[in-house]
């Protein structure tokens, strides 16, 4: 059975909507330019809800030791997903002075950005691959894809994120063979506003591919 998250979610309708649908993972965002940022305060009660039905994620961007700190211990995070430029040697520090795994996203355009995954083989709890995106644009959320048939072969866990909506997911399911799943903007009607409808679309076509 496909993994499933749902990033970027930011009130109790549609995070009960992911977690009522059967989403695996939910993320919540740690970055003020990101139209899904979240105060600690939202988070807390968020990953409250969430607790206990799905693994809540917390995504930051190059954050510092503060902030990853005060989000550790409001939050209680099952895992930290590192969406900046982070380098092996900066996971491997937030994993052990925080006691928290860390899923590493890794901007892909060509062949060599899926190979440089390699370097955080042994420090990642999992690697993320999602679009490089231009430097005027947020790191991640923009609905940008990139060439799936990179990853054709990949062996072992790994999720796959970047442009996913509900009706390219079966598709990109089925090339890749990612046995995991990450969405944002492709279920939502605005920027940051998630849409039910298309949250239950999403796990239900994401969980039904092959």
């Amino acid at each position: 059975m496909i993994i499933v998250k749902i990033c970027g979610l930011s009130t109790a309708e549609t995070m009960a909507a992911a977690l009522d649908a059967g989403a695996d993972m939910i993320g919540l965002v740690f970055y003020p330019r990101s139209p899904r940022n979240v105060s600690l305060e939202q988070a807390t009660s968020l990953a409250e809800q969430a607790r206990g039905r799905a693994k809540i994620v917390v995504l930051t961007v190059d954050a510092d030791d503060m902030l990853i700190k005060s989000i550790i211990n409001a939050v209680r995070p099952d895992y930290l997903q590192a969406h900046g430029s982070e380098t092996p040697e900066r996971v491997a520090e937030i994993t052990s002075k925080y006691n928290v795994p860390v899923i590493k996203a890794i901007k892909v355009k060509e062949a060599g950005d899926v190979a440089s995954a390699k370097a955080y083989k042994d420090v990642a709890a999992l690697i993320l691959f999602d679009a490089k995106a231009p430097e005027d644009l947020l790191p991640g959320g923009n609905g940008l894809s990139f060439d799936w048939n990179l990853l054709k072969g990949k062996d072992g866990q790994f999720m796959l994120s970047g442009g996913l909506n509900p009706d390219n997911v079966p598709h990109a399911i089925a090339l890749t063979k990612a046995p995991m799943v990450d969405v944002s903007s492709g279920v939502e009607t605005t920027p940051g506003n998630k849409d039910m409808a298309l949250i239950r679309s999403f796990i239900a076509r994401a969980k039904s591919a092959r």
